[in-house]
């Protein structure tokens, strides 16, 4: 009996092991460009995501944006939202609404054949969408 659970053991690792075996072990990797929109706190973003091994475009996917503000957990956050694929292959499109000006950490969550969620960190402005700065060198917090 032992020696059956051995042989169960040792297959289950070397499909773990093979890179081809699953979906699950592919990992997404996401360019995020975010511009403001018609409206005050409101962006329109385009994520270009691929396989973070092979750089193949990752097409045919559900993908939704969150975002939290890392400087208050829990006290602002967005309700994900649909993103579309555009005709690019796995080029999306969203619109997103803020609650306010600030470092904003987007969830994209992505389901169906390939399911990951990668997290992007960005500074959201009235005029502009940028890097979002180191904690220590951010100023004041604004309303």
């Amino acid at each position: 009996m032992r020696s059956a659970a051995k042989v169960v053991a040792v297959a289950a690792m070397l499909a773990l092991g093979n890179p081809g075996s699953a979906h699950a072990q592919v990992r997404a990797k996401a360019d995020v460009d975010c511009k403001p929109g018609a409206q005050k706190l409101q962006y329109d973003c385009v994520i270009k995501l691929a396989n973070a091994r092979t750089n193949e475009p990752l097409s045919v996917l559900t993908l939704t944006i969150g975002a939290d503000m890392p400087s208050m957990p829990g006290a602002h956050s967005v309700r994900p939202t649909a993103a579309t694929e555009d005709a690019g292959k796995g080029v999306y499109r969203a619109l997103i609404a803020l609650e306010m000006h600030g470092d904003w950490a987007l969830q994209l969550n992505l389901s169906g054949a390939i399911r990951d969620r990668v997290v992007k960190v960005l500074r959201f402005e009235g005029d502009r969408v940028g890097e979002a700065l180191p904690a220590r060198k951010q100023g004041p917090h604004k309303h």
